[in-house]
């Protein structure tokens, strides 16, 4: 078994916008416009896959599997998307995205400064986040 090898985690609200960027690598070379644009893009191809399958009911790309990365998607009832790009093969990856929404329900949402569809600026959740990638990482 491979250990998982989290290379960033970035989070999109219901109308595309990025609400959250972290990279856990210095492998990860992007500027704050290359963040927010693979943000808003990849809220595109969610939306347009679900509309393109001949599965009804499909929720859109749940992972995809590139040559040198894997990026896997959570979408949430709400329509917030919390998606992980790792190194190919990682596994546990859809199990830390599930523990990353309970921990931004926690910190996040009952943080009472916090607005909305904001950027997240929460150090109790940053602090709890930290904690989760070095145990994912551990396996």
């Amino acid at each position: 078994e491979t250990d998982t090898m989290l290379l960033s985690l970035y989070i999109v609200n219901k109308s595309g916008g990025l609400i959250y960027h972290r990279d856990f690598s210095s492998l990860v070379k992007l500027d704050t416009n290359d963040t927010l644009r693979l943000g808003s893009i990849w809220h595109s191809l969610h939306a347009i896959s679900s509309q393109l399958s001949p599965v009804p009911g499909c929720k859109g790309i749940e992972l995809l599997e590139a040559e040198t990365f894997d990026l896997h998607n959570f979408q949430t009832p709400t329509g917030i998307k919390f998606f992980a790009v790792a190194q190919c093969k990682s596994p546990g990856v859809d199990r830390f995205l599930r523990r990353v929404y309970n921990l931004y329900a926690d910190y996040v949402l009952k943080n009472p400064f916090y607005e909305l569809d904001m950027p997240i600026r929460c150090e109790l959740f940053d602090v709890h986040l930290s904690n989760e990638v070095n145990s994912t990482m551990k396996g």
